[in-house]
């Protein structure tokens, strides 16, 4: 689908706002000849065809970074306080030593899970992330094409700047929908019928942001979403008798309260139940790291758990989401599949992830690079990248087969 005049203007707007330079490939499918069609129609960006310089994730990043606003960069790439968690997240699977086996027949490498009655191609989805127009004028759609290209489940945001509906249109892979619980309890069962209605194939509920944390890169920043920007999955919702969808402080708190208008700090496990009794598709909880928490929520009935430490944007000083892994993955003990982001950069680190008891892992950051880079295409390069490197990975620690990856192939 291509982008509109005013889409690429408010794309080049940012830009400028930002005091960096608009390349004039940042967004091909912009460039437009007087005719009418995209004089890149020729010859179509694809995951394939992009820059070969652009070898792993870490060259995504560095690439999005000289097309990014200031201000949208330090919203994806910030955390909480001294941004203590967020190195963990990526040092502690660099700590993590492996121990390969020789001479095992990997000819043929098999990468396929089954996680809720669905079968992924490997275990590698795209995590829930907010405004994605912020990095490409296409936004969520993009990214959702660039998931089916690479044949990849995507889990949309609440705080999308595309509603779950006009994703689902272009979307060619499962969707799954991230829910934060709004204070109107009406509205929150409203919008899970829509997503529903939209065909998504699971519900991803964060249990771990009744506030936001203390990021002060977003606060130096002065991050809120331009005008021209909001939140149409939260559209027709009033806190205090503002409208959310357009609200600047519904993401992040500026003021002396702590609290914003897109979170309830209220929520507890009450409200889980009240979500799962009447929930269709399969819920599951986004955002522990307590192994208690993860026992009581399987006993509630949830359909699986996701290890997250929200991107390290919460709470600073808390485990590598693969440190907590392993005491999730023991107290859940198989009943329900568990999930794990955060710090996911390498194949060898969802191979580590898998070893350490999650049935998969997932990325966020690094698609909003290749989505920044060369939106649909660039999210399924990243995609593509990772999916190798991970086939790389098992083939070179002798293990063929999800089911023979386990904790045996870490040098103890």
């Amino acid at each position: 689908m291509p982008i509109t005049r005013r889409e690429a203007l408010l794309s080049a707007t940012m830009l400028a706002a930002a005091g960096l330079p608009v390349m004039a490939n940042a967004f091909p499918e912009a460039k437009k000849s007087r005719s009418g069609p995209p004089e890149s129609a020729a010859l179509p960006q694809t995951a394939a065809n992009l820059n070969p310089q652009l070898s792993c994730l870490s060259d995504f990043e560095a690439a999005a970074k000289g097309r990014v606003p200031h201000m949208a960069w330090e919203f994806f790439n910030g955390a909480a306080a001294d941004e203590i968690t967020m190195r963990w997240n990526l040092e502690a699977y660099q700590r993590i030593k492996l121990k390969p086996h020789v001479l095992v027949d990997v000819s043929k490498i098999d990468t396929r899970v089954h996680l809720l009655g669905q079968e992924l191609a490997f275990p590698i989805i795209l995590a829930p992330t907010a405004y994605h127009k912020l990095a490409h004028p296409e936004g969520e759609l993009a990214t959702a094409r660039g998931a089916g290209a690479a044949h990849a489940t995507m889990v949309v945001s609440t705080v999308a700047t595309t509603s779950i509906e006009d994703i689902a249109k272009v979307a060619t892979q499962p969707l799954w929908f991230q829910l934060y619980v709004q204070r109107d309890r009406g509205f929150t069962r409203e919008l899970v019928q829509r997503a529903e209605a939209a065909g998504v194939r699971a519900l991803c509920l964060t249990v771990d942001t009744p506030i936001t944390g203390a990021r002060n890169r977003e606060l130096r920043a002065q991050f809120e979403l331009p005008p021209e920007l909001d939140r149409p999955n939260l559209r027709g919702l009033k806190v205090g008798g503002v409208a959310v969808a357009t609200d600047p402080s519904a993401h992040l708190a500026t003021g002396e309260s702590i609290y914003t208008s897109a979170t309830d700090p209220s929520m507890t496990w009450k409200d889980l139940d009240w979500l799962l009794s009447f929930a269709k598709v399969p819920l599951l909880t986004k955002g522990i790291l307590n192994p208690e928490d993860a026992d009581r929520a399987v006993k509630a009935g949830v359909a699986g758990i996701m290890v997250s430490n929200h991107g390290a944007r919460n709470l600073d000083t808390v485990p590598a989401t693969i440190e907590a892994l392993p005491l999730v993955a023991e107290k859940v003990a198989g009943r329900v599949p568990v999930i794990v982001d955060g710090g996911v950069r390498r194949g060898t680190d969802v191979l580590k992830a898998i070893a350490n008891g999650a049935n998969a892992a997932m990325i966020g950051r690094p698609y909003l690079y290749g989505l920044s880079v060369a939106g649909d295409a660039g999210v399924a390069r990243v995609v593509d990248i990772l999916r190798r490197e991970f086939e790389m990975a098992m083939a070179l620690t002798g293990r063929p087969t999800i089911a023979s990856i386990d904790r045996t192939v870490f040098w103890t």
